[in-house]
């Protein structure tokens, strides 16, 4: 489940790559672009160990925006719950993220390697890691008025908040690792995202809804095995994620206290399949997530069911049941969680010719009330604990559907422009099911759109700059801001961020 408010997995941070119009065998430039990749393409690399790293900063302006702070490593192109007026921004890895990353691969016998990588993002303001959780903490007990810009995702402070893994890959039977790694669906966005999961332009990659099979927190799995092969133009993949963390513990009556509070055993597994192919000119994907006691953070509101309510109100995991006494958990730097599993199944396709690469996909994800409830004191990533938690969210079954489809387009051997337009649908999940304007719930049924437009223009291979405009909008269930109150409102439901920039990478 995303927060709504631009969930945070955004962009993954990924090795370079040269600008598509120099891979598509431009007519003018090309014989300065070849000068350029021979003077400068030299990767640092020494006996398999590869070093790489990407800057990316810029400035834009927001319609409806929040003060930032450091701990924040996404722009604010995304409509916010709680936007406010306009501002000028410092718009943050609008293309990709920031950060370094080390890889390698050694020979152990004929046509069979060891592998390895590990990748963190960071924030290019601050210098500090990337650490979503963070946000939300950094505003606990403030009037929703005074909040800076607050979110979710799976990069929540560690040390490497991308991946870190390792394994064995062979040329005949694939690649099998182990570690922190990318969901299935990740590896999916960002092969047939038009926009390549960049926060100033992607809401799937903003968001982290798609990528994570419902759950922006659920875009990298800790604990996992990953397998990987391709033989001839079809691959495929399979993961799993083993059960880690802690469940918090759990009491069904009111007035409940630390002695009657009963252990909770996390169930947290998740296990995903992955099959594709790539024929000619055509490549495509289906992905199936299906992810146990998965976890969205709320953002600090001042409560689960009212503004009245003191901030992150320490509550029984199931019908909202009130501790007595001393919190079980401490408030301080904790988090309040809504907890779900969830089922997705993502199709996506892409056509590429000299020129122009075409992209479509649609997701499909149900999110139920979990089979085991998480308690207080359950570990959510970056082994941030939630002082609050609701496993009984959802009257009813929610459904949303993604779409999303867009273009990118050569114009010569330096410069590309892309196109994406993005739209999201939940159903009406309310019990009773009756939605009115006065009775809105964010269990209603409603909608967001996002429609970019960038260009990129790369002078050598390692520096690029870019200017593009994000817009989008929300309506119905979707632009309540706090689960359960009805007439609380997003601030304002349109946001419009053009945004310029420039982005190294090594």
């Amino acid at each position: 489940m995303a927060t709504g408010l631009a969930g945070g997995l955004a962009a993954a941070f990924v090795a370079p790559a040269p600008a598509f119009a120099q891979s598509a065998g431009p007519p003018s430039g090309a014989n300065q672009a070849a000068k350029d990749k021979a003077a400068d393409e030299h990767p640092l690399s020494w006996h398999g160990i590869t070093l790489y790293g990407s800057y990316d900063i810029g400035v834009g302006w927001v319609s409806h925006g929040l003060p930032d702070n450091g701990y924040n490593y996404e722009g604010q192109s995304l409509v916010n719950k709680n936007g406010g007026g306009a501002r000028f921004v410092i718009a943050q890895n609008s293309l990709s993220q920031t950060g370094l990353g080390i890889r390698g691969r050694e020979a152990i016998l004929p046509g069979v390697y060891g592998v390895f990588s590990a990748s963190t993002g960071v924030n290019p303001q601050s210098g500090d890691l990337a650490n979503m959780a963070k946000t939300n903490i950094v505003n606990n007990g403030l009037p929703r008025a005074a909040y800076s810009y607050a979110g979710d995702g799976a990069r929540a402070g560690q040390v490497f908040n991308d991946e870190i893994y390792a394994g064995i890959s062979s040329d005949r039977y694939g690649t099998l690792t182990f570690g922190r790694q990318r969901a299935l669906g990740t590896d999916a966005m960002l092969q047939y995202d038009p926009a390549g999961g960049a926060y100033a332009f992607s809401f799937i990659g903003y968001n982290g809804l798609m990528a994570g099979g419902g759950d922006t927190q659920d875009t990298r799995w800790d604990q996992t095995v990953k397998y990987r092969a391709s033989y001839g133009p079809v691959h495929v993949g399979a993961m799993y994620k083993f059960i880690d963390g802690q469940g918090g513990c759990y009491a069904a009556t009111a007035g409940f206290t630390a002695a009657t509070c009963a252990p909770v055993a996390p169930h947290n597994d998740a296990w995903g399949l992955d099959g594709g192919i790539v024929w000619h000119r055509f490549a495509a994907d289906v992905v199936y997530q299906r992810v146990n006691q998965a976890i969205s953070v709320v953002n600090p509101l001042l409560g689960p069911t009212s503004l009245t309510q003191p901030y992150q109100s320490t509550v029984n995991s199931i019908d909202l049941k009130q501790i007595t006494g001393a919190n079980l958990i401490d408030p301080a730097n904790t988090e309040y969680g809504i907890v779900t599993d969830n089922r997705a199944i993502l199709v996506a396709a892409k056509y590429t010719t000299r020129t122009l690469r075409l992209y479509a996909g649609f997701e499909h994800v149900i999110y139920h009330n979990p089979k085991h409830p998480l308690g207080l004191g359950a570990s959510a990533q970056g082994g941030y604990l939630l002082s609050g938690v609701e496993d009984n969210n959802l009257p009813s079954p929610k459904k949303v559907n993604v779409w999303w489809t867009g273009a990118k387009l050569s114009l010569d051997a330096r410069t590309g422009a892309t196109f994406a337009f993005y739209r999201e649908d939940q159903n009406d999940f309310r019990v009773p099911a009756t939605c009115t304007a006065a009775s809105m719930l964010s269990s209603c049924a409603g909608h967001l759109d996002e429609v970019s437009f960038y260009l990129d223009h790369h002078f050598t291979r390692h520096f690029d700059v870019f200017a593009g405009i994000a817009w989008s909008d929300v309506a119905g269930g979707l632009a309540i801001a706090i689960p359960h109150a009805p007439g609380v409102p997003y601030y304002h439901d349109t946001n419009t961020a053009p945004t310029l920039g420039g982005r190294f990478s090594f």
